[in-house]
């Protein structure tokens, strides 16, 4: 967190059972009427509201503001630094939330804050660990969405996202809602890894929690716009990839398009006349390049942080990379001339087993934490064996459903 400011009316209360966590970017004029109804809504109930903020405007002034007079506490965190997007802000405001039973919602009013009753009272039941506010159970409904196509596009992620998690997402009808209730005593928000805005689909992903639903009517936004857009559904499919395989295996989708890439851009060289070793060799530095920005985009993202610079990220890999084509290349010439097969399914079976050399080397190389100097003499505990051996199981086995 690079920047926090932190208001409450009437004092901080660390007894307070109830924190309802709102995410917000550029939200200001709902601020006021969601306070209002949240706050209408929760009368009698021990329970604040906290912002979670990473707006541009001044939206946490508003919040402060509005807080002043509230009739429940009302804090604000905002954040200079949006990490995670707005599965990252949920996350923060979970950890530090002053209540256990967190409710989720949205800053855009979409999400009614009068439910939030009918969702405590769910809980109350003592059968659920996670309340959700869903759009197509039994009463539910979606009119908010708008359009044909964004209905479609919700539909068509939830039944995806229920197919990859079969079992674990078998009593949720929209694990994509952003409203819902969560017990923070049954989760670990260190295990979180948030991308994007569907945080629940990460929790119910990565935790093992008991889920109900309540019905929901998705209202249609009252003021500001809508975050939604071709990058947020790359981030969302990326992510749902990486929940359900693994690292490795998004690694592994990442370096099959750079593989098809590689051998059209072979084909098409070879087709217009050039020799297939020059060919070879072009196909493989704009696979190298390409490749090495979608896996920063997508498959290290969570480990830039803590890794070394990107030029110095670049250049390891590109290195590395180099090499390992270097050592290839000659090996798929001696393919093609002794086994007298195709110079593109030797570069094919060439790059398979290539696979798990650069995954290793990207693991536990490039992306590696940087050292902290003040350890640099602790011995070192466990062996390059035993570091690979822990790599393969922690990055190919998580969080699938065995």
């Amino acid at each position: 967190m690079d920047a926090v400011v932190q208001r409450a009316r009437k004092g901080t209360r660390v007894g307070i059972a109830i924190t309802v966590i709102v995410p917000t970017f550029n939200e200001r004029g709902n601020v006021e009427e969601l306070v209002e109804r949240t706050a209408a809504a929760l009368v009698g109930r021990d329970a604040e509201i906290l912002f979670v903020d990473d707006s541009t405007d001044d939206t946490a002034a508003e919040v402060e503001r509005v807080g002043s007079t509230a009739s429940i506490p009302v804090r604000v965190i905002h954040r200079s630094a949006n990490t995670g997007g707005l599965g990252g802000a949920v996350v923060l405001g979970i950890a530090e939330a002053h209540g256990d039973v967190c409710v989720v919602m949205d800053g855009d009013l979409q999400h009614p804050p009068e439910l939030i009753p009918a969702m405590l009272d769910r809980f109350a039941q003592g059968d659920a660990d996670v309340v959700a506010a869903s759009r197509y159970v039994g009463g539910g409904d979606s009119t908010g969405l708008g359009t044909t196509l964004r209905f479609g596009v919700s539909r068509a992620s939830t039944w995806l996202s229920k197919a990859m998690f079969p079992r674990r997402l078998a009593n949720a009808t929209d694990p994509m809602t952003g409203f819902f209730l969560v017990d923070r005593t049954h989760l670990d928000v260190a295990v979180l890894r948030p991308q994007g805005f569907k945080i629940l689909l990460e929790i119910l992903a990565r935790t093992d929690v008991r889920v109900a639903e309540v019905p929901m009517e998705f209202s249609e936004r009252r003021s500001g716009t809508s975050k939604a857009s071709l990058r947020q559904g790359a981030t969302f499919i990326a992510h749902l990839a990486r929940l359900r395989f693994g690292k490795m295996s998004l690694f592994a989708v990442i370096g099959a398009i750079g593989a098809l890439a590689n051998l059209g851009i072979m084909w098409l060289l070879t087709v217009a006349g050039m020799p297939y070793v020059w060919a070879a060799i072009i196909g493989a530095e704009t696979t190298i390049i390409g490749n090495f920005l979608l896996q920063e985009r997508f498959v290290f993202g969570d480990m830039r942080t803590d890794a070394r610079g990107v030029w110095a990220r670049f250049a390891a890999s590109f290195t590395f990379n180099n090499v390992e084509a270097a050592l290839r290349i000659p090996i798929m010439v001696l393919m093609v001339e002794t086994w007298h097969i195709s110079s593109v399914l030797a570069t094919a079976i060439s790059l398979v087993v290539a696979f798990f050399a650069r995954f290793l080397f990207h693991s536990l190389f490039v992306y590696a934490p940087r050292r902290d100097r003040r350890r640099e003499r602790a011995p070192k505990a466990d062996t390059a064996a035993q570091r690979i051996i822990r790599a393969i199981d922690a990055e190919a086995m998580r969080p699938g459903e065995l």
